[in-house]
């Protein structure tokens, strides 16, 4: 979900609107990744690179409600980049092609917690098809030198009327839920009744009024949070990891009272992918490589999949961005696992309802 000023790009993000029937350009002999921008990293494929001298071709997504209406609508792709929270809905459409787990070299190094996530990699009938690549957290991110901890204790701080106009929240209904549905108390948003749904949609209403932006990616949220425009987000790890190492004063809050979003994402080989298949497969043997995780913990604050390479990352750097202890890294949180199709659809439409005031 993605890496700041140093990775992202808007123009990245606007050839993503374009017509859902366009289809991505394409080299000979290469493979097209429908992804979230900034993945594209060459540091997060190093052995793909030297293997072909090139680098495969990207077409981006703003968030996995759009690049799931795209691929219905007949856009074309090898592999694409859901996450939990998605998958199920992508396969019950019939998006995904099956993975040979014989063919990846990793997929038996997965972290154990996320093997056993039911109906993340395989579907009911037991066929592999999502290969883990990264997990994290959206968690309540403020400015050090404008607000106080004990200031934001609660994510109802969120709805603070003294936080007017400095709040940010993603314009992306699965995270503005996960935050809805905790501070109503809710760790479990797959049982949540139509009562639960109307206090956690009151919530957001009432965030509405503080928001200044919904943030698309994490250049939206990073330089408003430089430029002094946001002081309090909800927002992933990356957003606090990289503004840090920018030196602007910013930390997350991982214990408030009602805790935080934890995620997984991961790769899918898309039905109808005309590259090259031992090409996708080299690509996500070279995303799932145990020397990714070192840079995917320091640079973007974020957990690597592959559990051989996690035991290999340096424990000070662990203990630094929380994954020294991965039971408490995951305590306390709402899992953003796939709900059932119909309440993500209620979500979808109340929630652009709220954005527009409503």
């Amino acid at each position: 979900m993605k890496l700041a000023f140093r990775h992202f790009t808007r123009a990245a993000l606007l050839a993503s609107l374009l017509s859902a029937t366009a289809l991505p350009a394409r080299s000979a002999d290469g493979i097209t990744i429908f992804d979230w921008s900034g993945y594209e990293d060459p540091a997060f494929h190093p052995a793909y690179t030297e293997k072909y001298g090139s680098e495969p071709e990207f077409s981006f997504f703003g968030d996995e409600e759009e690049a799931f209406q795209k691929l219905r609508s007949g856009f074309r792709a090898d592999l694409a980049h859901p996450c939990s929270q998605s998958v199920v809905k992508w396969r019950e459409a019939g998006l995904l092609e099956p993975l040979d787990t014989a063919k990846l070299s990793s997929w038996n190094d997965i972290l154990p917690g996320i093997k056993a996530m039911k109906g993340l990699m395989s579907g009911a009938d037991g066929k592999a098809d999502f290969l883990p690549f990264e997990w994290g957290n959206t968690v309540l991110t403020y400015r050090t030198d404008k607000v106080k901890p004990e200031e934001v204790a609660s994510l109802k701080a969120f709805a603070d009327p003294k936080f007017k106009d400095r709040v940010s929240i993603g314009d992306n209904v699965d995270d503005a839920y996960a935050l809805a549905a905790l501070a109503i108390g809710l760790k479990d948003w797959t049982a949540m009744t139509d009562d639960q749904f109307k206090q956690a949609s009151d919530f957001l209403r009432e965030v509405h009024k503080n928001v200044r932006l919904y943030w698309t990616d994490n250049t939206d949220i990073s330089q408003a949070m430089a430029g002094g425009e946001v002081d309090l987000a909800w927002a992933w790890n990356e957003t606090a990891t990289t503004l840090t190492a920018d030196g602007v004063p910013v930390a997350m809050k991982k214990d408030t009272a009602e805790g935080l979003s934890t995620w997984v994402c991961g790769y899918v080989r898309l039905k109808g992918g005309e590259g090259d298949e031992a090409t996708q497969y080299d690509f996500l043997n070279a995303i799932t490589d145990p020397g990714i995780s070192a840079y995917m913990v320091e640079s973007w604050g974020y957990g690597h999949a592959n559990a051989r390479g996690m035991a290999a990352v340096d424990p000070k750097i662990l203990a630094d961005k929380g994954y020294a202890d991965v039971d408490k890294f995951v305590s306390n949180t709402l899992f953003q696992a796939p709900m059932p199709i119909e309440l993500r659809q209620k979500m979808i439409a109340e929630f652009e309802k709220i954005k527009s005031g409503y």
